[in-house]
């Protein structure tokens, strides 16, 4: 048997890797700037319930380990296939790589800011993308070497950056305002939505749970880890806006992170905070690249996409999946690209397609334990139903207050309405016609786990059941 080759560092920086992102700092300075430092208490709410969502998922895949498709075959399993494909494809695929590419044109706004070649923006998006497909297609341990050390690089240029502004370093004129904006708690509790973007990602570990070590102690640990060592760290960041950039601007800034940077230590702050940006969208697109690939190879295995996205190089890596990723992430990109506005209401867009599948990840644990009680499991979620729930309403909060200004919240709610309508009837006739499976009919487990096995898939062909 092939050895694991992810050990505890590597699911942590897998975890970091989606959850800090350019784009993160983005919603860092909109809700520092909009409420000052009482920001954290969201924050930490926010990590809260992501941390909920993170208890859930690994009780979940402690039931079905090693599952490469992960949040599909767990709904599959308890919801049937008509929830699954609309959570994934929408909830997973869809806002993955929007984020994705909204991270990418942020990154490439950041460059031509610091680096003013006469070339357009989106050329540094463009040799980024390719020079991540053409690591990922090497296979888990390129992913992990690159992983490991852009996330220790990022982690700690935030932190230094941070502490720097937070004790009053910075070679930069410090600012004089009030710590403050609000001690409302109403108003507070309504920016979690803002933070929520913050934390989300870390279960991309998930997918590739197969290739970690002590999996069942490794996982949801790392998950939990990374998400406490992020909150830590963008509290930190916070403490150093306040000092050293007004919050007005702050929270108008489409790059706060640059413009913290100048601020605390001029010109060189700047190229600092182009090269953490820099890592952030190496960290965040290669961990989506290399997780939404496998999930499109799980979900073409139990025939919810179409098949070619199962087959492997010699790396074993899914690469159809990977090059499929890769150019919707610039196609994102290109329509996000220098545009504030767009980037910010993107990302709210993704907040609300990812909080759809999150709340479908605490369904699963519910449904799960009411039809499978004695099933083993490594890892069970504590106090019986009450943190799923305590997930599902908090999510569903965030949902409703995703926008302070009732205009946008609107639209957000019209896109994503109109997105999920379209996701319906195709996911309908897919199943209906393709799949020819009972589309709410739930899956039985023991069949679900048997998707994971080639020759699964061999007998289905053979049968005329899939193609």
């Amino acid at each position: 048997m092939e050895e694991k080759k992810l050990g505890l560092r590597s699911v942590i920086s897998v975890s970091v890797g989606l959850v800090i992102a350019t784009s993160c700092l983005v919603s860092l300075g909109q809700g520092a700037g909009t409420i000052g430092i009482v920001f954290i208490f969201a924050m930490v709410i926010a990590c809260l319930l992501n941390m909920t969502t993170i208890a859930s998922l690994s009780e979940l895949n402690a039931l079905m380990p090693n599952t490469t498709g992960g949040l599909a075959q767990y709904t599959l399993a308890s919801l049937g296939p008509f929830p699954t494909l609309i959570s994934m494809v929408g909830g997973y695929l869809f806002c993955n790589v929007l984020s994705s590419g909204v991270e990418a044109s942020i990154f490439a706004y950041a460059m031509g800011e610091t680096i003013p070649l006469p070339i357009p923006n989106f050329v540094y998006t463009a040799v980024m993308t390719i020079i991540l497909l053409i690591a990922n297609l090497k296979g888990v341990d390129m992913f992990a070497k690159i992983q490991d050390a852009v996330a220790f690089l990022m982690v700690a240029s935030m932190v230094i950056m941070g502490v720097i502004g937070a004790i009053g370093m910075g070679t930069g004129p410090k600012v004089v305002q009030p710590y403050y904006m609000t001690t409302d708690f109403s108003v507070i509790a309504s920016m979690t939505a803002v933070a929520f973007w913050l934390f989300i990602g870390a279960e991309y570990v998930i997918p590739i749970s197969k290739d970690v070590k002590n999996a069942r102690r490794n996982v949801p640990l790392g998950m939990f880890l990374g998400l406490a060592l992020i909150c830590v760290v963008q509290s930190i960041l916070v403490f150093g806006f306040h000092n050293y950039t007004d919050w007005g601007e702050l929270a108008n800034s489409p790059a706060p992170h640059l413009l913290y940077g100048v601020n605390l230590l001029g010109t060189p702050g700047k190229i600092w905070m182009a090269f953490v940006a820099a890592l952030a969208v190496i960290s965040s697109q290669n961990s989506g690249i290399n997780g939404l690939s496998s999930i499109c190879q799980g979900m073409a295995k139990m025939n919810m996409m179409p098949q070619c996205f199962a087959k492997t190089n010699k790396n074993g890596v899914p690469y159809i999946g990977v090059w499929f990723v890769s150019i919707l992430i610039l196609i994102f990109a290109f329509i996000s690209n220098d545009s504030s506005d767009a980037i910010s209401f993107f990302i709210l867009v993704g907040s609300v397609f990812w909080m759809v599948s999150y709340i479908f990840a605490h369904i699963d644990v519910l449904v799960l334990r009411r039809r499978l009680p004695k099933a083993p499991r490594t890892f069970k979620v504590p106090f019986g139903p009450v943190i799923p729930m305590i997930g599902i309403i908090g999510t569903v909060y965030m949902i409703l207050n995703i926008s302070t200004d009732p205009v946008e919240r609107h639209a957000i709610w019209l896109l994503t309405g109109a997105v999920f309508l379209l996701l319906s009837i195709y996911s309908f006739f897919w199943i209906k016609y393709k799949m020819k499976m009972s589309v709410f009919k739930s899956v039985p487990l023991e069949k679900v786990m048997a998707m994971e096995h080639s020759m699964y898939y061999i007998i289905r062909k053979r049968r005329g059941m899939c193609r």
